[in-house]
């Protein structure tokens, strides 16, 4: 009861602020359900006087981007992946929304310092020769120092932000309390699973909030990617490395939003925005392990063309199962078999065995017929999903939570592709990655070598 209460007065403080920018005065209203409509009207009603007291005169994307400021860091999160989707809210609101990605007020280096001191049992003068007073970035979660060590090796320092984690939490319990109310009175998001949504979300920022879990993902990655000619991963510094802080090495690149500074370094944008979809497909279907929180401001261009991630607060993990089974979806997609895509769905439990497979084969073909040999200028990845989401509901497939991530990264990646290469072809791109991954991984030999790994893995148990 007690925890019923608190979540009732946070959900309440939510809409207070929402309705302080007056972000729900702006919502058109007119394809929701009566019940929606009924809800949007009552919060609008009841929070008026919050209106009449802040009279915001800002621009709605001003407004919303404050907004998710005021809330917390997990709504800040989400406002930063929508700032990648200038197609989906808009070039305004986009813009608005990217000062989250590393634009926010920093807290204080003095309290930095203490807190480095704290987590390290070291003085700050013991590990670096040079400290700034100055922060590089400010984040949600955390912000960015760069600093030099004693032994001379420039490092970027991450310190967490003070109290985040028990307000990130806060957040999380309130998202979850109003999906609940959600389910309770509206049956038919029962699909979305949104409990289990934000539960992934809540898994994987726990991580983000542990500096050492971050430090382990660097390495992971960079063992990954240790050959890679396009993609540059630093190393962990784990001596200095700890709950609350993380050190790293700097790597001097430019932010990749930066166009034009990029060109002025004779850096070809088309073959950048090539090498962002090959690496995060490399990521995702070769190793299983990708970089989930993609946003501008953690994709770097190196002086030799080559990108630099930092940032591994969010990752991402696919079994063998799903990247295979996701991955032959996107070859038949390719291949145009959407016979084979309806197959795949079937095999792989993601709609109902009662599926009229004709049915739902003949809806994949009129989604993907319009965007296969068109360049993505036209149609996108982004109004894909959207489609595809709506044939889920015709046929009663349920949300996976295990691929929320991956749906999340892939229109963020889309997002920065498209914009260094407005007429880049993704499907065009894929198709050759695809056949030789196809090759190793989905022909009758990779299938058989994978039956006989696991009986003798099973006799070896046995």
């Amino acid at each position: 009861m007690i925890n019923f209460i608190k979540n009732v007065i946070a959900l309440i403080g939510v809409l207070a602020i929402v309705s302080k920018y007056k972000i729900l005065q702006n919502i058109d209203c007119t394809n929701l359900s009566f019940l929606f409509r009924s809800i949007i009207k009552l919060i609008n009603f009841l929070f008026y006087p919050i209106c009449l007291v802040y009279r915001n005169n800002q621009q709605y994307s001003d407004r919303l981007t404050n907004c998710l400021k005021e809330l917390g860091p997990a709504y800040i999160k989400l406002g930063q992946t929508l700032s990648t989707r200038p197609d989906l809210i808009g070039s305004n609101m986009a813009d608005s929304l990217k000062i989250l990605q590393d634009k926010l007020p920093p807290f204080s280096t003095q309290e930095a310092k203490k807190i480095i001191t704290a987590c390290l049992k070291m003085e700050i003068d013991q590990v670096f020769s040079f400290f700034p007073k100055e922060v590089v970035v400010a984040a949600s979660i955390a912000q960015v120092y760069k600093a030099q060590l004693v032994t001379g090796e420039e490092v970027a320092v991450k310190v967490l932000r003070p109290n985040v984690q028990a307000e990130y939490l806060k957040n999380i319990e309130t998202l979850h309390f109003i999906a609940k109310i959600l389910l309770k009175f509206l049956p038919k998001v029962k699909r979305l699973k949104l409990v289990e949504v934000i539960d992934i979300l809540r898994n994987s920022m726990v991580s983000e909030l542990d500096m050492r879990i971050e430090a382990a993902s660097y390495s992971e990655m960079l063992d990954n990617f240790i050959s890679d000619r396009n993609t540059y991963i630093p190393k962990v510094y784990w001596e200095f490395t700890a709950e609350k802080v993380l050190t790293v090495e700097w790597i001097h690149g430019l932010p990749i939003r930066e166009r034009q500074l990029i060109i002025n370094q004779g850096i070809s944008l088309k073959d950048l925005s090539e090498k962002v979809i090959l690496m995060f497909f490399n990521q995702a279907y070769r190793d299983g392990f990708f970089h989930a929180d993609l946003h501008h401001g953690n994709v770097l261009v190196l002086p030799d063309g080559k990108i630099g991630l930092v940032d591994f607060g969010i990752i991402g993990r696919l079994s063998e199962k799903d990247r295979i089974a996701v991955a032959e979806i996107l070859y038949a997609f390719l291949e145009r078999d959407y016979k084979k895509v309806a197959k795949i769905h079937l095999q792989a439990g993601y709609i109902p065995e009662n599926t009229n497979l004709d049915l739902f084969s003949q809806y994949c073909r009129s989604i993907a017929e319009p965007i296969i040999g068109l360049s993505l200028k036209n149609l996108s990845l982004g109004k894909l999903l959207a489609q595809l989401f709506m044939i889920t509901e015709n046929f009663g497939m349920e949300t996976q939570p295990q691929l929320l991530l991956l749906q999340k990264t892939m229109i963020v990646v889309e997002g920065i592709s498209r914009d260094l290469n407005p007429d880049i072809n993704i499907w065009e791109l894929m198709k050759p990655w695809m056949k030789k991954w196809a090759a190793k991984n989905i022909s009758i030999e990779a299938r058989l070598f994978r039956s006989l790994s696991s009986i003798l893995k099973q006799l070896v148990n046995y």
